[in-house]
């Protein structure tokens, strides 16, 4: 199945579930485990455990900001499966991929990132003039 009909087929899915779903789903789908979302969120792994397992156990707004910003998804998108993107760019799964990873670095691994790319992109020119 190609990238396309997967993400579609993924997207079908999250269409009929709700936040607990959802954070499961989206979890599966960044191939990230519950601990590393503790880590990144600093909300305890049992906290999260209870949003992924115990029936209607809802996160509060604060919260729930926070899973959203380190999952790279709007928190509309994890309480009702579906994304507003009016005005807004859609990143395909590798692109956010990379986002997410970038946000858990450092400040100074952030920058020797930003400057790899920057020699990537000087390179590149080079070559094309």
């Amino acid at each position: 199945m190609n990238v396309v009909n997967k993400k579609l087929c993924y997207l079908a899915y999250v269409k009929f579930m709700g936040f607990k779903e959802n954070l499961r789903s989206e979890l599966a789908y960044q191939d990230m485990m519950v601990k590393e979302l503790a880590n990144a969120t600093g909300i305890s792994r049992h906290t999260l455990d209870n949003y992924l397992n115990v029936r209607k156990h809802m996160p509060t707004a604060d919260v729930a900001v926070k899973i959203a910003r380190v999952l790279g998804v709007s928190v509309e998108y994890l309480v009702t499966g579906e994304e507003n993107y009016q005005d807004k760019t859609v990143l395909g799964p590798e692109i956010r991929s990379l986002v997410q990873n970038f946000k858990l670095l450092n400040e100074e691994d952030r920058k020797m990132i930003v400057s790899i790319i920057q020699l990537f992109k000087n390179k590149r020119n080079q070559r094309v003039k």
